[in-house]
């Protein structure tokens, strides 16, 4: 499903129109964005949590010369589901 077709989907099942759809979404998306990057946690009960975990510099080798290089630490973004939400894609 792409994000046309989400929004397609939203419309459809909360009875709004299309193009409140897309704002829904595109607010609800920016405001995780906003929280990630600001350190905290999204926890929806019931869906799952959204976190940023620190992901420490490590040594690697470069494929192509095969010397080694060094990768940047970063942070990334995950998702744990909540238990509802694994049930309810388990049946």
């Amino acid at each position: 499903m792409n994000k046309t077709e989400l929004i397609d989907k939203i419309a459809a099942e909360a009875g709004l129109t299309k193009a409140d759809s897309k704002k829904a979404l595109e607010a609800t998306v920016s405001v995780i964005k906003a929280a990630l990057a600001a350190g905290d946690k999204v926890q929806l009960v019931g869906f799952g949590t959204f976190a940023v975990a620190e992901k420490p510099a490590r040594d690697g080798i470069n494929p192509r010369s095969g010397e080694k290089i060094t990768i940047a630490a970063k942070k990334v973004a995950k998702f744990k589901a909540g238990a509802e939400f694994a049930e309810a894609i388990n049946k």
